[in-house]
């Protein structure tokens, strides 16, 4: 369900990058922004696909740009899979593909890491420590039957300055050549991502909504999720992509200052 008043909206999911800073600057208005829901009383989490990382190190990344934010508030695709396996699965033996930080969600949550005892589950985070043993594990485990899970399925992480580096969704295809499976995807645009925001912050999706700067990850998790959607002309999607695009958002702003300026009217 979408609300018809942006005004409406009483919990926000934030992309960070294109939406609220741009690298390592702040997007013009969004310290602004973020301050209107605090005094209007609404509430707010940033959610990010990227699963190499925990929300620590966003954290400190917002703080360095002047933003302070409760770690309980970052929302990455990285736990989202673990509240889901711990649902459906508590106490699960991991197979991870993925760096310390990740593990350390899992862990955290319950869960046990393997590297030579057969898992419950072969799970594909953004692994920057990847090797190719690891790969060769986890198809042979995927092969027998073990259930195979995915955090993302970005294909390229961009770096700034045209530069990219290859995302936990190019080593999805790599696996999927290799062994004919394809995962389970709960990070963005996929509702699994809504569906454990929901749950973990006791939000009402009616009056929820997502906002971001991709069509085909924010926009889409909209749709897919049910939920409103706000896209932002800040960062990936310009107006002449946006007209031809056939996944259209709830609202559309300049960037979050102006949407700061509806919730203000």
């Amino acid at each position: 369900m979408t609300v018809k008043d942006v005004r409406e909206i009483s919990f926000y999911l934030l992309d960070m990058d294109g939406t609220i800073y741009l690298g390592e600057r702040l997007i013009d208005g969004a310290a602004d922004f973020l301050q209107t829901l605090r005094d209007q009383g609404k509430r707010y989490v940033f959610l990010t696909n990227n699963s190499s990382k925990n929300r620590h190190t966003y954290r400190e990344k917002l703080e360095r740009m002047g933003v302070s934010v409760d770690p309980d508030d970052i929302f990455t695709s990285g736990e989202a899979t673990a509240l889901y396996l711990k649902k459906k699965s508590p106490g699960a033996k991991i197979f991870l593909l993925g760096t310390s930080m990740l593990a350390e969600d899992f862990t955290g949550a319950g869960f046990t890491t393997v590297e030579k005892e057969e898992p419950d589950y072969v799970v594909l985070g953004f692994d920057t420590t990847l090797t190719y043993d690891k790969l060769w594990r986890a198809c042979d485990y995927i092969r027998e039957g073990v259930s195979f899970i995915a955090t993302h399925p970005d294909l390229n992480c961009p770096l700034g300055e045209g530069k990219y580096m290859p995302d936990a969704g190019a080593i999805i295809k790599f696996i999927e050549a290799s062994t004919g499976k394809s995962p389970l995807v709960i990070g963005k645009p996929n509702r699994y991502m809504v569906d454990c925001a929901c749950e973990k912050y006791g939000a009402d999706r009616d009056k929820m909504a997502i906002t971001g700067d991709r069509l085909y990850t924010d926009i889409r998790l909209g749709l897919n999720a049910q939920i409103t959607s706000i896209l932002v002309f800040s960062g990936e999607t310009n107006p002449e992509d946006y007209r031809c695009a056939p996944d259209q958002a709830t609202f559309v702003y300049p960037s979050v200052k102006e949407l700061k300026k509806a919730l203000s009217d």
